[in-house]
């Protein structure tokens, strides 16, 4: 018998191998990072943003690096949900790893439309509707600040596809709560928390804004807090499973965001400074469960809430 601790998790009744996945957007479509890393290692390859035609994303300047993070406005650029069937997933079904796919519309029917492309295609597990990008004029926010909005959304997707449904919450709301139960209720299967902070930069020399866009999303270990928060409320709030992200950057970083009540976690921004940050994740939370004795990394979920029960 094996002394190597456990580290499969499963989300939405998908069984992945470890709870490590990379979060939408920065990892690309996952090619991009295949020099880097051997990509089945990863419990999930989370992939861009996919719409149901090309976006060419707002103008630039679309990135500027801030204090402990960085703010974008790529507004969902992506070659569109034809391009990627054909093109980007076929390289990553070869890789063995399980594909989330986001999705995102600037309608309902935009979103529902994607999810039915992506229903029958092999390799694709489940589906990360983006209710929570703060950096387009169309969707994002604009479904994701409103329960009402939120749960028609995820009620066109989830009876367009019978694939397992993960929503992306905004933390850009006063109650992510309310959300976390709207979608629920609407039928989602888990939650995806957090997306990015709505920022800005004002480069002073032109006083002007330094994004093309104005404002952007804020991401990296300075969010970290307010996300650990977020996961921790919305836990305690609402039994569906948590993929927890924002700031990850470390092994410590993860287990926190288990321990707050996250099942798995997504890592996002880091991979621009460190490409093998994922693995470096992975082997820090498999040497911390070894080094404390702990058998199953499933014993840490939600365990910072003392004595509030774990669901399965």
């Amino acid at each position: 018998m094996s002394d190597e601790p456990n580290l499969a998790v499963e989300i939405a009744g998908i069984k992945l191998k470890n709870p490590v996945l990379v979060a939408s957007g920065p990892f690309g479509f996952g090619q991009e990072y295949a020099s880097f890393i051997d990509l089945s290692r990863l419990g999930a390859v989370v992939v861009k943003s996919v719409t149901l035609q090309p976006y060419p994303g707002n103008p630039p300047p679309r990135i500027v690096e801030t204090a402990s993070g960085m703010l974008n406005a790529i507004g969902l650029q992506n070659p569109g949900v034809n391009y990627f069937l054909t093109t980007c997933l076929p390289y990553l079904q070869q890789s063995g790893v399980p594909v989330i796919v986001n999705i995102a519309g600037s309608t309902v029917e935009e979103y529902a439309v994607v999810a039915g492309r992506l229903n029958e295609a092999k390799g694709i597990v489940a589906l990360e509707v983006n209710i929570s990008c703060p950096n387009v004029k169309h969707g994002g926010l604009q479904f994701g600040a409103s329960a009402v909005a939120a749960a028609e959304v995820i009620k066109a997707v989830r009876a367009a596809t019978d694939k397992p449904v993960i929503v992306k919450l905004s933390p850009n709301v006063t109650s992510i709560v309310e959300i976390a139960r709207a979608v629920a209720d609407a039928g989602a299967n888990a939650l995806s928390m957090i997306n990015t902070i709505l920022g800005m930069v004002i480069d002073i020399h032109r006083r002007r804004p330094v994004l093309g866009n104005v404002t952007g999303g804020l991401s990296g270990p300075a969010i970290r807090p307010v996300a650990i928060r977020a996961v921790w409320e919305v836990y305690k709030a609402v039994r569906l499973p948590i993929i927890g992200m924002g700031g990850v950057v470390s092994a410590q970083d993860a287990l926190a965001f288990m321990m707050a009540g996250a099942r798995a976690v997504a890592i996002g921004t880091a991979n621009f400074l460190n490409p093998r940050v994922t693995i470096e994740v992975l082997e820090g939370m498999a040497a911390f469960l070894q080094e404390n004795g702990v058998k199953d990394i499933n014993e840490l979920v939600g365990v910072a809430h003392g004595d509030f029960k774990n669901f399965l």
